[in-house]
This record gives structure tokens, C-alpha cells and sequence, in this order.
């Protein structure tokens, strides 16, 4: 704002310096104040070097180095020698060796504050020729170490202050201008919700302001004496609003795109490779100087869903991929190094940076790795924040009071107004507690006295509107108590209230029902609420649909899977919610600590289908013994180890092995549990059906061939876990493996709700593509603890299929009829979209019980067997 002033007034060749340039340019040549991006790499190295008395246990943590320029910062401020500290002490001596070898780490050119200020003071006396005429201002307070310096210029040129403090400076010796207190025509004080109701309530005061011309945007300020409580808010919220608002003490560097590819960069170098990380960081990479280097088509054929947590995954995956892509096996070139260096760690975090980041994220990046060492860059990129772009000169400021308090505007608003914040508690220094030096001797005010110095300052400052605002309670709930600086009268503004002037579209429709009442997703999202907690009916949002939808008919002419069907019995709802309108969970989960019921059945299935694959033709499952049946399920087994990481997400490497170990014990007690089998019987295993396609491998049947369910008007495709033929033909025996505990063995299951449909489909089957077999057995064997077996066969069968039919029947009507109504079974494995019911499904069930029920009455038979 300073040059802006310069800029306005016409005053060519005012040079507006810091006090530190003050001091660079008196001691001549080259010389600059030291900046963070060389005093970190010091202090790093210094700390490195070791031989301390008191900090050798701490001085290789993560935070160290912080602490160390946090320290050491305060004692330069204070013009404090740590040489004549005493040295006995471990703590002082420490920091005096710190000192010590940091200067001796700098380059020439670079000098210490306390170095800095001996060199220009011993050029002091060509202040008039060097500098002219000085004048400080936006400077509220002064640092001790700059002290003499100026009054060693005011005895050589004319040095003038234009200071806001109303208090005698009695160690300044040049003239002294105070600044001529003003009282604000408006001061107001008003209580919000929480901090996020006061961000809300500030930026519609802005918008007043703005819109009702009374200020422009840059004699606007909001600002609070510590502001990463609201910086979330702001930036969220005055993004939306479209208003010109500027943090000047920068935005966080997370919040950035740049900041957020050097996030993705320190995950995978902490935590290692996956793909989910690998296209995290991609898709965050400026373009140069990797990612345009690296085919387009690079991921072809990898599995979306598959862990890739190794190299050599990732090398075997790419190696699968290389015939889908157009350029071969330059993704491979061009991927697989950039990967090795990215699997060794955090330690090559400069060299990928060098390698994956230009420009601002290079920057970011490098600034992160400068102030933690490298496993730690996680943490510094959190506390990194950066420019965001905007001139205070014509934008709205959001700022700390320090900043205000140096720069005043006429429309001021200061927010958390708390006994907590306003004025804040002293902290001692990590490194340099009160006990060992007082606090008045490494700062001159204590925080409450300079909360209270700004306060005072901002408001003789502030000409038109003051604004005070606090909330009543945080963001956790709790109470707050006003700061003592809170006056007497205040307005309290409750959430629900109508603004006069609200800062987006969104705040504006949500302050005016009516208004937004008119548009047509609002009407609709209201009519839902009323459908859900109003009515007692089936309604359209329930489920109500016209019968013989276009939509429904598509999803029942396709081709079922036994596991559609099996929806279909059991949730006709969610039915149609997957197979008609496309619906999919999303996967929570990308790296799981164990596989989930459904894929661990899975996991066991592949190896039930891997081991007898292996036994089958020769020597044959029923012939072979238990040593060939165990070495059947190893093989397989280690063929799951290598082949599941590329296709799908796995636990970590250790859980991975006893996940697969544990199926493989399973597998093996189930396949034991077979009552003897006749030698000649012939077993296949995942064996297909109603495939689009021919497979090409030797099966009992031909798989292309779709099996009818004539009444329900339906056909069906899928695979059989487990098929056992005689040679005679005349019998088969279906297995379907769970690998679930088992029921009672004293309860009969036969379609058990509707949950153990498939094997009745699979008998079905059985008898349509293999019509000369006349013994047909379905079995369920449970895996889990002692293998238990539930079997089918004859009139039991038989009835089960027809039961099964009509079931179906029932359900395809009532999908047909439209009046579809969700279930009130709270079933896990088909609550995957519970997300789409309202929250309070038990009293939603009950409010429109009675409806859902006559909805469902078809299938309520089912759903209510013991069987």
C-alpha cells in the first residue's frame, strides 16, 4: 500500500525498503539480510554436526529445525549475544555453537541481523548520501536489534517516524510524527454463531459495502490476531462469492493445484507405491518436465481396481498392456525409472522433485524440503503458505491485526472477539522457556499487551465503520466467553436470519425460501422431503414408477447373472437401482487391511477353481490323493499371490499372504470334507454358461447357450462353482462353496430368503444343457470353522426350482407393475446403497410400512420362510 501511495502522490524515485534492506544498503556491496532459503540448509547442517550438551536427543526430529530459526530468530530480535549468555547453562552454549556454525555456513554476501546491523553501522556516517531523508512508517513496533542503527542515521540525515502509538518512544532519537486518533462513525458489535457464521456474516457486510457503493474493495479489512481458525472458510467461501478478497499473509499451500501435486508427491515417497497414488500424482504434474513425456494411453489394460504396490508389479502390469498400446513399450521406458526412483523413499525427494515439478510447484516444493528433513516434508508442505495472486490495492484485505494495525483501512471488521483471542495467551519459546530466560528480556511486549497495542491502534485508525464480531461457541460446540475489549451492546445473529445483502447465489437463495423456491431441483428436493417424512403412501421418490417402464424392461430383458436374480428376490428396489439405472457403491476403501466378506469368497472360489483345474483330467479329482490335492491348492495359491495385486486392491504384504493362507486352509478342509467319490466321475470347476462367447476349453456343455426361465420371461448366465459328472452321465452333483460360517446344521435351507438361489439355478441348468442326467444333487458347503453341507435332490429339488420359478415370477410382476417400495430387512449385503434412503431408515420404514409391505406382498412369503 506504501507503493500504491508513492504511485498516486507521483513520488519518482522513492525507494520503500524494510528495515533490514535499510541495513544491507548503508553496508554496501553485496551484502543481504539472510532469508529463510539459506538459513534452513544451515541450520539443518548445524544440527547435523551434533556435539551438543542439551539438544543431541532432539536435534534430529522433524521439527527441530523450525524451532531452531523460531529461537534464534527471537534472540536476534532482542540484540541479544548468545556469547555472553551463561555458557554453563546447556541450553545457551547449544545455541551459541548453532549460532556459531550457521554463520560460518552462509555464503560472503549473507549476513546475520545482529552481523548485519554491525556492517551498516560501521558505514552509518554516509547515511545522507546512501539513504537521503528517511521516513518509517506502517511500523508499529521496532525490533531492538535496529535500535541503534537508527538513531545512528538520525544523527547524519533527517529520520522521521509516523507512528500510530500514542505512547512516549523514549529510545528514538529522530522526530517523531504520531498519528492524529480518529474514533470510528460507526462502531458496532455483533455476536455470530460460530467462526463459519461469522466468515458468512463478514462477507456480507463486504458485499454491502461493495454493492451499495459506500467502500471500495481496497478500504475494506477483515483480520483477527491469529487466522488459520477462518482461512477454510474464506477461501471456500469467497471463491463462491466472486469477491476480490486478499490474504496478505498468504493462502495455505495446500489450497493451491502446485501445492496439492507436491502433496501427491510426498505420499507416495512416505507411504510407497499404489496405483491410487501414482494417479493422485499424475494427474496433479505440471505438464513439463515429465508428464508430456509419458504416452497418452499409458495405463491401457491395467486394471483400475488392482493395488500395484511394488515395482514389479507395476513392471509385469505393463509388460500385460503393452500389445493395447499404441507406442508399445515406451510407457515402460519412460514410466519404470521414474517409478524405481520414486520406490526408494523420502530420501530422493529433491531428485524427484527436480525430476516431476516446474515452476511454482518446484518452488513449493523446495521450500518445503528446505525447513524438514525428508520424511518429514509431509508436515512442512501443511504449514507452507504462499502468495494468492491478488493486489491489496484493489481487493478486500483478510490479514492479521498486525498487519492492519501497520496498515490501516476505513472499514474495518475484526472477528473472534474472544477472551481467548482477544487478546491471546503467552507461550513460552520451545527452545528458550521463561526459566531459563525471562520473557521480557526476549520480547519487549507480551502478547496480551501487543494484542492490545493493535487493537488500540486499529481502532484510532479506522475513520468510517468498526465492526467487532465474535462467536458464541466453536467450532466443537463449546461456550465462548467476549473478550474483555467486547463492549456492552451487541446484536446477535442467528443462522436462519434474512441478510439485507447476502455475498453469493447460494447465500441469497438460502436466505430467500422463496426465491429458491422457484427453481426447479429445489422443488423437487423439497417434494422428496415431503414424499419421505410427510406421507405414508408409496410415492415416485419411494419407488412408485408407470408400469412397464422403458428402463425396467431393458434391465429384465438383459442377460441375469444368478447374483442379479438373487437381488432381484431379495430387493427388487435396489434391482432396479443397479441393473436399470446404473447405480454403483463407490469403493471406500483402496487399500484395505483385509478383503471384505464378498471378496474373500471370491479369493476361495479362485482356489476351489484353481485346484481342481489342476487335478482335472489326470489323474482326476476323485482319484487324486490328499498330498496331490494339497500341492494343487498350493500352486494355486501362488499363483493368487502373484496374479490378485494386478487386478484388483489386496492388504498389505504380510496380512496378503495370511489372508491367502488362511482361504488355502479353508479350501483344503472343504475339498477333505467330500464324502469318496466314484473314480470314473469326471469335476470341473468355475464352469461358464450364457456367455456371449466360446471360451475355447473343453466343458460339458456348450457355454453359449443362455438359460430361459420361460414364466418369468427372463434368461440367465453365470458360472458354477463345482460340477462333478459321472462317466455314465446319468448324475450330476453341483457344489457352491461359501466361505461364510454355517447355519444351525439343524436348520433346512432350501432358498434361505432367497439368498441361496444359485444353486437351485444351477440344478436348473443342469437339467436344461444335460438333459439325459437323471440324478441331479445341489450342494452348499460352508467353509468357515468345520465344514458343514446342505444338500438338494429329488421332490426337495424339484419343488425348490418350481418355488424358486414362482418367486420370480412375483418379482418380475411387481418391477413390471411400477409399485416397487424398498425392503425393511436390513440386509449388509445388499445395503450397499444405503446412501439413496433417507437417514432415519427404521422410521421411514415404519411411517410407510403398511404401503411398502402391500408393495411387496408377493415376495413377502419368501422373505419370511425359515427356509
Amino acid at each position: 500500500m506504501q507503493r500504491l501511495a508513492a504511485a498516486r502522490q507521483g513520488n519518482i524515485g522513492r525507494e520503500i525498503l524494510t528495515l533490514p534492506l535499510v541495513a544491507a544498503r548503508l553496508a554496501g556491496g553485496f551484502i543481504a539480510p539472510v532469508t529463510t532459503d539459506v538459513l534452513y540448509p544451515a541450520i539443518q547442517a548445524a544440527l547435523a554436526a551434533g556435539g551438543f550438551q542439551d539438544l543431541g536427543s532432539v536435534s534430529n526430529l522433524p521439527g527441530m529445525p523450525r524451532a531452531v530459526l523460531q529461537a534464534l530468530d527471537a534472540v536476534w530480535r532482542a540484540d541479544i549475544d548468545l556469547s555472553s549468555l551463561p555458557q554453563h547453562v546447556g541450553r545457551f552454549a547449544d545455541l551459541h555453537l548453532l549460532e556459531t556454525r550457521i554463520r560460518e555456513l552462509l555464503p560472503p554476501s549473507r549476513r546475520l541481523p545482529r552481523d548485519l546491523r554491525g556492517a551498516a553501522m560501521s558505514r552509518v556516517s554516509q547515511s545522507k548520501i546512501l539513504l537521503g531523508p528517511v521516513t518509517l512508517g506502517g511500523i508499529v513496533e521496532i525490533d531492538a536489534v535496529w535500535r541503534p542503527l537508527l538513531n545512528g542515521i538520525a544523527h547524519f540525515t533527517e529520520l522521521s517516524w509516523d507512528s500510530p502509538v500514542q505512547a512516549e518512544i523514549a529510545w528514538f532519537k529522530g522526530t517523531l510524527r504520531r498519528r492524529t486518533a480518529v474514533a470510528p462513525a460507526n462502531f458496532l458489535a455483533e455476536a455470530s454463531a460460530d467462526p463459519k457464521s461469522e466468515v458468512v456474516e463478514a462477507l456480507r457486510w463486504v458485499r454491502q459495502l461493495l454493492s451499495s457503493g459506500q467502500a471500495k474493495a481496497e478500504e475494506i479489512a477483515i483480520a483477527a490476531t491469529s487466522t488459520p481458525g477462518w482461512d477454510d472458510h474464506f477461501l471456500a467461501y469467497a471463491n463462491n462469492a466472486g469477491l476480490p478478497l486478499h490474504f496478505s499473509h498468504g493462502v495455505p499451500a495446500l489450497s493451491t493445484p502446485e501445492g496439492q501435486a507436491c502433496a501427491a508427491l510426498a505420499d507416495i515417497l512416505t507411504n510407497g507405491l499404489s496405483q491410487e497414488r501414482v494417479w493422485r500424482l499424475f494427474r496433479r504434474l505440471p505438464a513439463r518436465p515429465f508428464l508430456s513425456t509419458l504416452p497418452e494411453d499409458w495405463f491401457s489394460s491395467i486394471p483400475r481396481n488392482a493395488g500395484l504396490r511394488t515395482l514389479n508389479q507395476w513392471r509385469e502390469a505393463l509388460i500385460v498392456g503393452r500389445s493395447y498400446r499404441a507406442a508399445g513399450d515406451l510407457a515402460e521406458t519412460v514410466l519404470l525409472p521414474v517409478l524405481d526412483l520414486l520406490a526408494r523413499g523420502p530420501n530422493i525427494g529433491r531428485e524427484a522433485g527436480r525430476l516431476l515439478l516446474s515452476g511454482a510447484s518446484l518452488a513449493m516444493w523446495e521450500e518445503a524440503s528446505r525447513s524438514a528433513p525428508p520424511h518429514a516434508v509431509a508436515l512442512s508442505l501443511q504449514a507452507l503458505r504462499v502468495r494468492d495472486g491478488r493486489d491489496p490495492a484493489n481487493s478486500v484485505v483478510w490479514c492479521p491485526a498486525s498487519h492492519l494495525a501497520a496498515s490501516p483501512r476505513p472499514f474495518v471488521r475484526l472477528l473472534g472477539m474472544t477472551n481467548r483471542l482477544w487478546p491471546r495467551f503467552e507461550n513460552d519459546d520451545p527452545l528458550i522457556p521463561d526459566h531459563l530466560l525471562d520473557r521480557r528480556t526476549l520480547h519487549g511486549l507480551t502478547t496480551v499487551d501487543r494484542d492490545r497495542l493493535h487493537f488500540d491502534v486499529i481502532r484510532s485508525a479506522t475513520r468510517e465503520i468498526l465492526v467487532l464480531s465474535r462467536p458464541e461457541r466453536n467450532a466443537k460446540g463449546s461456550v465462548l466467553s467476549p473478550s474483555s475489549l467486547w463492549p456492552k451492546d451487541e446484536a446477535i445473529h442467528k443462522r436462519d436470519r434474512i441478510p439485507p445483502h447476502a455475498f453469493s447465489e447460494a447465500d441469497r437463495l438460502l436466505a430467500r425460501p422463496r426465491e429458491a423456491g422457484q427453481l426447479e431441483h429445489v422443488r423437487q428436493s423439497q417434494l422428496c422431503w415431503r414424499n419421505w417424512q410427510r406421507e405414508s403412501t408409496l410415492t415416485r421418490h419411494d419407488g412408485l414408477i408407470a408400469s412397464d417402464h422403458p428402463a425396467v424392461l431393458a434391465a429384465l430383458a438383459r442377460t441375469q447373472s444368478t447374483t442379479s436374480l438373487q437381488r432381484l428376490l431379495r430387493d427388487p428396489l435396489g434391482f432396479v437401482w443397479r441393473y436399470a439405472l446404473g447405480w454403483h457403491s463407490t469403493r471406500l476403501e483402496p487399500e484395505p487391511l483385509q478383503l471384505d466378506p464378498m471378496a474373500f469368497g471370491e479369493l476361495v472360489h479362485e482356489l476351489v477353481s484353481g485346484a481342481i483345474a489342476r487335478l482335472e483330467p489326470s489323474p482326476g479329482f476323485a482319484r487324486a490323493n490328499p498330498d496331490e490335492i494339497e500341492a494343487a491348492i498350493a500352486a494355486a495359491s501362488s499363483r493368487i499371490m502373484a496374479s490378485w495385486p494386478l487386478q484388483r486392491s489386496v492388504p498389505p504384504a504380510t496380512l496378503w499372504q495370511h489372508t491367502v493362507k488362511e482361504a488355502a486352509r479353508r479350501t483344503a478342509k472343504g475339498l477333505a470334507s467330500d464324502e469318496p467319490t466314484r473314480a470314473d466321475t469326471r469335476s470341473w470347476s468355475e464352469v461358464p454358461f450364457g456367455q456371449e462367447a466360446s471360451i475355447g476349453r473343453e466343458l460339458p456343455w456348450n457355454e453359449t447357450i443362455k438359460i430361459p426361465i420361460v414364466q418369468a420371461d427372463l434368461i440367465y448366465g453365470g458360472r458354477i462353482d463345482r460340477l462333478d459328472i459321472r462317466a455314465s452321465g446319468d448324475g450330476a452333483q453341483i457344489t457352491d462353496y461359501k466361505s461364510t460360517k454355517p447355519p444351525p446344521k439343524s436348520q433346512q435351507i432350501v432358498l434361505g430368503q432367497g439368498r441361496e438361489l444359485q444353486r437351485v439355478l444351477y440344478a436348473l441348468t443342469v437339467r436344461t444343457l444335460l438333459p439325459e442326467v437323471r440324478t441331479v444333487v445341489a450342494r452348499l458347503i460352508y467353509l468357515a470353522d468345520e465344514p458343514a453341507k446342505f444338500e438338494l435332490r429329488g421332490d426337495e429339488l424339484d419343488n425348490a426350482i418350481v418355488e424358486a420359478t414362482n418367486f420370480l415370477v412375483a418379482a418380475v410382476e411387481i418391477l413390471r407393475s411400477g409399485r416397487i417400495a424398498p425392503r425393511w430387512e436390513q440386509d449388509a449385503h445388499y445395503d450397499d446403497m444405503r446412501l439413496a434412503l433417507p437417514a432415519d431408515r427404521e422410521s421411514y420404514l415404519r411411517r410407510k410400512g403398511g404401503d411398502f409391505r402391500a408393495a411387496n406382498q408377493k415376495l413377502g412369503k419368501l422373505w419370511n420362510s425359515s427356509k
